[in-house]
């Protein structure tokens, strides 16, 4: 049963949907993604990005990196060389296609999320699919609402969760010997000093850790294509043509190639999942369209650069025969890749790099998890600590149990999880270009940091509480006003 829904949501559902909705956004958008891809930078850079925000907010580049903390986990090493085995080199290329159109659907979710966020006590905000559906479509969409936080518990706080620590437990256990239950009691006592300190501290975590995992992995990746530069044209050329069927049959065919690109593009990148709007809604911005640019980034991060940086590892390396197909798959496939180029340590290295992304992707989903039981039971004390202590047994457990038909069932709920936020996005289509348009406007006014104000968008139920623009902001958009009209 699970797999004939899975094929039905994966196989032809989602694609529609994603297609939908990322050509539709990127189109009436006229490109966001590419046409603001130079002011992610910029947005990052500024004054407040890098240090601590002194009215106690979470500061954009934080909430970055706690987005891509979860984005980049098992599915860039090992999710990757799943789609590659079974999809064929061509599966990349589709990969390439959802993060492209997938940088537009993050834009429009992570947007809606910023712009429908509430205010806590701590300086953080509360947000994601949740709250946009229930206060962007109206009460009569309450139990969509509620039906998405229920999927987002199961799938992430409890189902990639322990699929996480599974997949580093094994990982390390092949690599180095350790038993599975030393892994995995390990893993649950750092997660749980992390997470009994709430999202400042996690995010304090992933501002150092994420940095290091990823450019560490993608510094090995450089090596192997510094040491393969004459054979990268031949291997960009095999993608592009498996993905349209140009190359003898390879994996699946074309049919096989597309559904694993997507499959896999979505499991990785989460763009149109809705998973990445709960935490970027947690930083203060002064306009919504900030974060939506910065999330597209992330989503570029995560496809573009991360997971590309593992299939070339694979395509260049003799473990993988494209005519033949592999003899081996997953994350046993990218570690002997990697020792192909770099020797029997390149294994090594993938099961730490793996532990790391894991790790952080755990932090990641308990994140998501804790909101899915916010909005049912806000800032519940005790029910929050009950999950905790929920997430550091699943940690344990998790490492040590064979996780077949959990992973089946994870795809099945990320599958109805998809669907839901989807469906949301199509209908909130026109607040979502309402609120890029008003940062246009002030960007073709000759305003340099746009300036949200709530009073402007009261028909669409914002909450004005969350939209109290710092002094600083403030000031410098008076500034730029009042020298607006000097510089025409």
């Amino acid at each position: 049963m699970l797999d004939l829904i899975n094929d039905l949501l994966w196989g032809k559902v989602l694609i529609a949907l994603l297609v939908a909705v990322g050509i539709g956004f990127t189109v009436a958008s006229r490109c966001v993604q590419f046409r603001y891809f130079g002011r992610m930078f910029r947005i990052l850079g500024a004054s407040q990005a890098f240090k601590r925000d002194q009215h106690g907010h979470l500061s954009s580049f934080q909430a970055l990196l706690l987005s891509v903390a979860g984005r980049v986990g098992g599915g860039n090493i090992a999710g990757v060389a799943v789609a590659i085995t079974l999809g064929g080199p061509g599966a990349v290329f589709w990969m390439w296609v959802v993060g492209l159109m997938g940088m537009a659907t993050s834009f429009l979710e992570c947007t809606l999320a910023q712009a429908y966020k509430t205010a806590e006590p701590d300086g953080t905000f509360r947000g994601g699919p949740a709250r946009y559906i229930a206060r962007g479509l109206g009460r009569r969409w309450t139990w969509l609402a509620g039906l998405y936080s229920v999927l987002l518990l199961l799938t992430f706080g409890f189902a990639f969760t322990a699929l996480q620590s599974y997949a580093v437990a094994t990982s390390f256990g092949d690599a180095f010997g350790i038993p599975v239950h030393v892994t995995g009691i390990g893993l649950a006592v750092v997660v749980g000093l992390i997470i009994f300190g709430g999202v400042k501290r996690i995010a304090r975590v992933t501002e150092v850790l994420v940095p290091v995992m990823a450019g560490g992995y993608l510094l090995i990746a450089l090596v192997v294509l510094g040491l393969n530069v004459t054979r990268l044209p031949d291997v960009i050329a095999l993608i592009v043509n498996s993905a349209f069927g140009l190359e003898p049959a390879i994996g699946g065919g074309i049919g096989a190639a597309i559904l694993m690109g997507v499959k896999r593009g979505l499991f990785s990148n989460e763009a149109g999942l809705g998973s990445a709007p709960n935490v970027a809604a947690v930083a203060y911005v002064p306009h919504p369209v900030n974060q939506g640019i910065v999330q597209a980034f992330s989503v570029f991060i995560d496809t573009l650069i991360i997971c590309s940086a593992t299939a070339f590892i694979i395509l260049l390396g003799g473990a993988y025969d494209p005519a033949a197909g592999a003899g081996i798959d997953g994350i046993a496939l990218t570690q002997a890749s990697l020792a192909d180029h770099v020797g029997e340590w390149g294994r090594s290295f993938v099961s730490i790099a793996l532990l790391l992304f894991g790790f952080s992707t755990i932090l990641y989903n308990y994140y998501l998890g804790e909101n899915s039981l916010d909005f049912f039971s806000h800032r519940n004390r005790t029910l929050f600590n009950a999950f905790r202590l929920a997430i550091i047994g699943l940690c344990t457990w998790g490492a040590t149990t064979d996780l077949g038909t959990i992973f089946a069932f994870a795809d099945t709920t990320m599958g109805l999880l998809a669907l839901a936020n989807l469906i949301a996005l199509i209908l909130l289509f026109k607040p979502g270009l309402r609120f890029m348009r008003d940062f246009d406007g002030q960007i073709q006014d000759g305003v340099k940091q746009p300036i949200f104000d709530a009073a402007r968008f009261a028909d669409l139920n914002v909450v004005p509480a969350a939209w109290e623009i710092e002094p600083e902001d403030r000031e410098r958009a008076q500034r730029a006003a009042a020298a607006a009209p000097a510089s025409r």
